[in-house]
């Protein structure tokens, strides 16, 4: 299983594909911009820079996640348009992520 997963609602702007394998997931790209731009004129650069590196095929990925908030309003609406637009075009489906869940895995057994 292969996700690209958005995230746009604080200050920086992050998207990754994360893989599983072996039962287990690898995170295989990362970028992340904190610099003075909109979400909006970061977000898609991005992932061109990372299909790039990658050569990640878009039609190979299984869904989209998505940051949910809580975050920026205007941060958000634009991670989910983003998102929806790519899933639409590539008919796969959204996968919804609460911002605060999300930044909890980062301590995923951590004590």
């Amino acid at each position: 299983m292969r996700i690209l997963a958005l995230d746009s609602s604080g200050l920086a702007a992050s998207v990754a594909v994360v893989e599983e394998d072996k039962g287990e997931a690898v995170t295989v790209a990362e970028y992340t911009v904190n610099y003075k731009k909109t979400h909006s004129q970061t977000l898609l650069p991005m992932l061109d820079e990372i299909v790039k590196m990658t050569e990640l095929d878009l039609d190979e990925i299984d869904g989209i996640g998505v940051a949910a908030g809580p975050g920026s309003f205007t941060g958000l609406r634009i991670g989910s348009a983003t998102a929806k637009g790519l899933g639409l075009a590539l008919g796969k489906p959204l996968i919804a992520v609460p911002t605060l869940e999300g930044l909890a895995c980062n301590l995923w057994g951590t004590v």
